[in-house]
């Protein structure tokens, strides 16, 4: 016979963009569900379908295979925040509060406890839900690695990986037409994703959002390497990165998203003004949504399934309000208050910034 407070029923959703590694997370957690007697709820797209009234039963099988595909096999919303909720009204959109749609759904599925894997913005959702009374477990998840409680967010590596590549491809092209390649990265306000791609990859310049550039600085990067006899340049740049005293450069606004500003288009700035001001040929590749996608790295497959089984422990042990974090080698578990409390940004002392200057990669500064 169950014991009176045991936990049974439990939700999972993938909230905000979707990145290699979250099916991984959610294998991680169904297939140890069954050994606590547990029954596991997956809620469809995010948290739309928390407050929409969408899930179904994950079972073993649901889960069989997918440790290896990208996205999420529940669906994904990055315009489903309950507490800032887009409703068209007379032609025009308003923004409401629809947290309690939010409770009512999780009181009627019976939910003993919900796993809501996501980043920066789901975590801070996950607070509020948690001071609502549900019993909330966070696993971070984001390719900007930009959450400061976790050494490492799964779905980053794979992201890394496909500026390498892309970085290692471009190379070739570069050499051969001697033309300066811009390649610009996401990563909104955190460099990560342009710091250890660019490294891996091999970049000549990289620019992020920690360290304003200069102009001049980067056209002399370019120059002096032509003296060197190299006449070809790669630059990776941050969609965050600006110059100094300048402002980030942005593509429009979405008032449907809890941050609305849309990030973009430095890319094609910087190509142009190096174009202009060395009078070397220079094209430009936005690489997008290519590192959101695709299946994870091995790096991410490891990671993802560790947070979903350490997920699962925190709900049996009924460590609520917590989110799973990597620290060291270890995995851990944080307050999500202390997790949202601050934006991991780079450090101008960080090795990986120390490691790329001292092999002649310039940040324009």
């Amino acid at each position: 016979m169950a014991k009176k407070n045991e936990i049974r029923r439990i939700g999972i959703l993938t909230g905000g963009g979707d990145c290699p590694g979250l099916n991984a997370v959610i294998r991680g957690v169904t297939k140890p569900a069954e050994d606590y007697g547990m029954t596991v709820f997956g809620i469809l797209d995010g948290f739309e379908g928390l407050v929409e009234g969408k899930a179904k039963e994950l079972t073993n099988s649901d889960v069989s295979g997918i440790l290896a595909r990208g996205g999420t096999i529940l669906g994904s919303s990055n315009k489903g925040d309950p507490f800032h909720w887009p409703v068209e009204v007379a032609g025009k959109i308003e923004i409401q509060d629809k947290s309690q749609a939010a409770l009512n759904n999780y009181k009627a599925w019976n939910l003993d406890a919900l796993i809501a894997i996501g980043g920066d913005g789901t975590m801070h959702i996950c607070n509020k839900l948690s001071q609502m009374g549900m019993n909330v477990i966070g696993v971070p998840k984001t390719i900007d690695n930009d959450l400061e409680a976790t050494d490492l967010t799964f779905g980053h590596d794979s992201a890394v990986y496909v500026v390498a590549t892309s970085l290692d491809r471009l190379h070739t092209t570069a050499a051969s037409h001697h033309r300066v390649l811009v390649v610009e990265v996401m990563g909104r306000y955190a460099g990560w994703i342009a710091l250890n791609g660019g490294l891996a990859g091999g970049a000549d310049i990289i620019l992020i959002p920690e360290i304003p550039f200069s102009w001049e600085k980067v056209y002399a990067k370019i120059k002096e390497r032509e003296l060197m006899g190299k006449k070809f340049s790669l630059v990776c740049v941050a969609e965050g990165a600006k110059p100094l005293g300048g402002e980030i450069v942005t593509r429009g606004t979405d008032i449907k998203r809890t941050d609305p500003v849309q990030l973009g288009g430095i890319g094609k700035v910087v190509a142009d003004k190096i174009e202009e001001n060395t009078g070397r040929e220079t094209r430009v590749t936005v690489l997008g949504h290519l590192q959101r996608g695709g299946s994870p790295t091995p790096f991410d497959r490891i990671l993802s399934t560790k947070f979903g089984a350490f997920a699962i422990d925190l709900v049996a042990q009924k460590k609520f309000g917590r989110m799973v974090a990597l620290k060291g080698s270890e995995i851990k578990s944080v307050r999500i208050e202390d997790a949202i409390s601050r934006q991991k940004l780079v450090k101008p002392d960080d090795q990986a910034v120390i490691a790329a200057r001292r092999v002649g990669i310039s940040f324009g500064d």
